[in-house]
C-alpha cells in the first residue's frame, strides 16, 4: 500500500498477554484464553504482538508486566486473582506500579451482595484487593471483578469468566483497522512453493504471507495465509499468488482443505 504525506499509514495498536500461573508452566492446565483474546482484539483493531507465561513469583510478574506495558499499547494478564494464598497477581501489579494495594469499596459491595450474610470471609475478601486508583472490570458470572490500572487489564484465568470480563474492557480499547486474511491451500509441501511464495512476498511487502504445512486426506499440503489491513491490496496479492501457483503447475484450492 502506497502512502503519501496526505495519506499517512494507519495507526497500529498493539497488545501483549501475560499468562500467570504455575499450573500452566507445569502442564497441568492448558491455556484456553490466548486464541479468544487474540481474535477478539483483532476484531477491535488491536494486534497481539507478544505472549509470556509467568510463574506465581512476584518478582517475575512485576518484571514481565513492566516490560510489556512500556512496549505495547495494552497489556492483559490472566490468572492469579482468586482467593487463595498463591493468587498474587493483584499484589504484583500494585508493586509494578508502585501503588498501595487496597480493598476497593465497590468490589466489597459486589461480593457482599453475592454471598449470603456472614459468608464474605477474609479469604473471599482477597478478591476485592486492587492497586489504589484501579478501575473495576465487571464479572457477571462470579462477581469478583477484574481491574484496569494504566494500560494493564487484569482478568481471571477461568476461560468463561475471562471472556465475560474481556467484554467489559471494550470501552477502554481504541483500535485501528482490523487485519483481514485470505487463505489458499495446495496439496504440495512447503519446499515446492517456498521460492514462489518468497517472490510474491517481495512484490507485496505490506501483506504478511505465511505457509502452514498439514497432512490431510493421506497427503501433505500447505495452507498459504495472507494478512493485511487494506482489503483491496490483500485481494490483489492473493490474485498474484494464485496466478503464480497455476503458472508453476500447482493447483490452488481457495480456503482451507477440510479434514
Amino acid at each position: 500500500m502506497t502512502t503519501t504525506n496526505n495519506d499517512p499509514a494507519p495507526r497500529i495498536y498493539t497488545a501483549a498477554l501475560a499468562i500467570i500461573g504455575n499450573e500452566i508452566l507445569s502442564g497441568r492446565t492448558q491455556d484456553a484464553n490466548l486464541a479468544h483474546l487474540a481474535k477478539t482484539l483483532n476484531a477491535w483493531g488491536v494486534e497481539m504482538r507478544e505472549v509470556r507465561v509467568v510463574p506465581d513469583i512476584e518478582a517475575e510478574i512485576v518484571a514481565a508486566v513492566n516490560a510489556l506495558r512500556a512496549r505495547y499499547d495494552y497489556v492483559f494478564t490472566t490468572g492469579g486473582i482468586g482467593p487463595t494464598h498463591d493468587d498474587i497477581t493483584a499484589d504484583s501489579i500494585a508493586k509494578a506500579f508502585a501503588l498501595p494495594l487496597i480493598e476497593h469499596p465497590d468490589a466489597i459491595a459486589l461480593l457482599e451482595a453475592h454471598y449470603p450474610p456472614g459468608e464474605l470471609t477474609p479469604v473471599r475478601r482477597r478478591m476485592a484487593r486492587v492497586p489504589e486508583g484501579a478501575e473495576l472490570i465487571e464479572n457477571p458470572i462470579s462477581k469478583a471483578p477484574g481491574f484496569k490500572i494504566g494500560n494493564v487489564f487484569v482478568l481471571a484465568g477461568v476461560p468463561a469468566i475471562m471472556r465475560a470480563q474481556l467484554e467489559g474492557t471494550r470501552p477502554h480499547i481504541a483500535g485501528g483497522r482490523t487485519v483481514q486474511s485470505e487463505t489458499v491451500s495446495v496439496l504440495v509441501g512447503e519446499s515446492r512453493i517456498a521460492i514462489l511464495l518468497e517472490d510474491v512476498q517481495k512484490l507485496y511487502p505490506d501483506v504478511d504471507m505465511g505457509s502452514y504445512p498439514f497432512f490431510r486426506r493421506g497427503s501433505f499440503g500447505t495452507a498459504l495465509v495472507l494478512r493485511g489491513r487494506d482489503p483491496a491490496r490483500l485481494s490483489t496479492a492473493m490474485a498474484a499468488l494464485t496466478k503464480a501457483l497455476v503458472t508453476a503447475g500447482v493447483e490452488p484450492y481457495p480456503g482451507e482443505i477440510p479434514e
